[in-house]
This record gives structure tokens, C-alpha cells and sequence, in this order.
């Protein structure tokens, strides 16, 4: 939280090779370490629009997504964010969704899903976009997450540094 990647447009993804494959997997294994239901390649510093899922078991990933909703049906439930630790709050999302998208080597993938996929695929997605969950709640509700955000131990501590991250960021260190 703070980082202005995490406020950036994502570059749409151009080029599927190794150094994409690279990063899906590192997605991937931070995303089941922290453990999360997804991650988006902002969250780990890195401007390209991916992100991997980890939603009843089924583990995957979406290149460049873009979003369809069959139907105007909303939930709403608790919806937290590893980039905003520890807190959750109650957030209306479409109750379903087909995503469109790349697999990591430039193949076409459609997701479809609903319920806690639906709101996965449209969380990591609004992350490509530089939206936190945070900026989707009610004004009350936001108001209090902010608030909660200020007064949270990790609010004011310096974000380690793991490792260097091997993919482009886009003249950003770490």
C-alpha cells in the first residue's frame, strides 16, 4: 500500500516468452507462500497486466485480461488484499464473470466464473488498472478502511526487499 505501482495502468503484455514464464512462476509461488487467492504482477512490482488465481483448488493465470459480465447480479462479502495485510471489508462485485485473456505463452484463455472466482478475476484485474479493493467500497466503508490503513503496525515500516526482482520495472527499483 503506498507504492505507486499499485496506483499504475499495467502495459499490456507483448511478448510470451521466458522472461514472461519466469515471472508467471514467481506469481505463482509468492501468491501460495503468502497464501492468497490471487496476485496481480503490480503487487510485486512489476507494470505488465498478469495475474495468477488460486480459486477451490485451481491454480492459473491470465495474460492481458479483459472482462465481460453475463448478467447485472452483484455480491457482496468480505474482500481482503495481500498488498493491504490484514484487513478485509465488505465489498459488492459482479456474481459472475468471463474473462478473456493470454495463457503464458500467447494462447487464448477464456475463464469463466462466479462467486469467489468472479471476485478474484475481478480483483487481480482491477489491479492491472491501478484500483485497489479499497477505492470500490461504499463511502462509509471506505472511509473506515482508510482509517484502518493509517493506524495498521505496517502502515509507516519500509517494504523489505526480498530480492531483486529479475523482470522489467520499467526504470522503478526496489
Amino acid at each position: 500500500m503506498g507504492d505507486p505501482v499499485l496506483r499504475t495502468h499495467c502495459e499490456v503484455v507483448t511478448t510470451f516468452d521466458k522472461e514472461l514464464r519466469t515471472l508467471v512462476k514467481d506469481l505463482t509461488e509468492t501468491m501460495l507462500d503468502a497464501p492468497g487467492a490471487g496476485l496481480a504482477a503490480p503487487q510485486i512490482g512489476v507494470g505488465l497486466r498478469v495475474f495468477t488465481y488460486d480459486v477451490d483448488d485451481v491454480v492459473g493465470h491470465l495474460v492481458n485480461p479483459v472482462l465481460h459480465f453475463p448478467h447485472d447480479e452483484t455480491m457482496d462479502g468480505d474482500e481482503g488484499c495481500l498488498s493491504v495485510p490484514g484487513l478485509s471489508f465488505n465489498c459488492v462485485r459482479m456474481a459472475e464473470v468471463v474473462a478473456h485473456g493470454q495463457n503464458m505463452y500467447g494462447d487464448p484463455v477464456t475463464i469463466q466464473g462466479r462467486d469467489l472466482m468472479a471476485r478474484c478475476v475481478q480483483h487481480e484485474t482491477d489491479h492491472l488498472d491501478g484500483i485497489l479493493f479499497i477505492d470500490k467500497l461504499d463511502p462509509e466503508s471506505k472511509k473506515l478502511a482508510l482509517e484502518a490503513v493509517r493506524t495498521a503496525d505496517w502502515a509507516n515500516e519500509p517494504v523489505p526487499v526480498i530480492k531483486a526482482s529479475p523482470h522489467p520495472l520499467f526504470g522503478r527499483a526496489l
